[in-house]
């Protein structure tokens, strides 16, 4: 597998998939080298969206995995790379969340992240909040 940092060619493909973003937004955070992309001989794998939360903590918005791909250890080595990352670029913490009714939470919790706190939004289930310290 080879996980990188998306280009602007990646916009189209995952724009296909991916419902949970306004391409315009897409194209802006890929400038900003906030997407990965995961591939097996040169096929998408999945991919993982990262933001900052208050403007100075990053903040994991979407990890996504294609179907046959799950449970594979693909969304591990996701996680891993885009720790490391964070460490080079200087960051001690970081976030991501998930809703209570997802398997996720579990897997977050498998990598050492840590329940942080929540967010109860009409008409959804409570939103998970998790935060992990990055050592060095």
């Amino acid at each position: 597998m080879k996980i990188r940092i998306a280009e602007k060619t990646d916009s189209q493909k995952l724009i296909e998939y991916d419902k949970h973003i306004r391409a315009e937004e897409l194209e802006s955070i890929i400038i900003l080298k906030r997407v990965l992309i995961a591939e097996e001989k040169e096929k998408l794998v999945g991919w993982l969206r990262w933001n900052l939360f208050w403007d100075n903590t990053p903040f994991i918005n979407m990890l996504f995995l294609l179907e046959e791909y799950r449970c594979k250890g693909y969304g591990r080595a996701m996680i891993y790379y885009w720790e490391t990352l964070m460490r080079q670029y200087g960051y001690t913490l970081v976030m991501t969340s998930t809703l209570s009714n997802e398997t996720a939470q579990h897997f977050y919790r498998k990598l050492d992240y840590i329940d942080s706190g929540a967010l109860l939004l009409p008409g959804e289930a409570l939103e998970i909040i998790f935060t992990k310290q990055l050592i060095s």
